[in-house]
C-alpha cells in the first residue's frame, strides 16, 4: 500500500488510475467555487473526464511542493499545459488531502489560471 504522500502526489500529478483503490467509498472532492463531488463514483467520473482532456495536451509541472503530516497532505503546484495547437495555459493549484486509516476521504482543490508573468 502506498503512503498517503504517494497517493496525494499521484492525484496531483494526474495519475488518478494508480490510486482509485485507495479512495474511501465516501470520498468527497470539493473544487472550491466550482463543484462538490460526493462518493467514489462521482470522483472517478471527474478524474476520467480530466484524463480524457489531458490526453490532448502535454503537462509540465513548474512547481510541485508537498507538505505531509500523519493524516493529511497539501500540495502546491504550478502546471503548464500545451494543447495540440501549441496554445499554452498556466494553472496554479493547492490541493489538501485528508486520510482515514490510509484511505483518501477528502480532497479540497483551489485552482486559478495565471499569466506567464505571474509564474513563481
Amino acid at each position: 500500500m502506498p503512503t498517503i504522500q504517494q497517493v496525494a502526489e499521484a492525484f496531483s500529478s494526474h495519475r488518478f488510475t494508480e490510486i482509485y483503490d485507495f479512495m474511501h467509498p465516501q470520498v468527497e472532492w470539493t473544487l472550491v467555487g466550482v463543484a462538490r463531488l460526493e462518493g467514489i463514483d462521482q470522483v472517478r467520473a471527474a478524474c476520467e473526464r480530466s484524463l480524457a482532456q489531458l490526453e490532448r495536451m502535454t503537462t509540465q509541472f513548474l512547481r510541485f511542493k508537498t507538505i505531509a503530516g500523519p493524516d493529511a497532505v497539501a500540495i502546491d503546484t504550478v502546471a503548464k499545459y500545451v494543447d495540440a495547437k501549441w496554445q499554452r495555459s498556466f494553472v496554479r493549484s493547492c490541493d489538501i488531502y485528508e486520510f482515514t486509516q490510509g484511505y483518501l476521504t477528502a480532497i479540497t482543490s483551489y485552482t486559478a489560471a495565471i499569466e506567464p508573468e505571474d509564474l513563481p
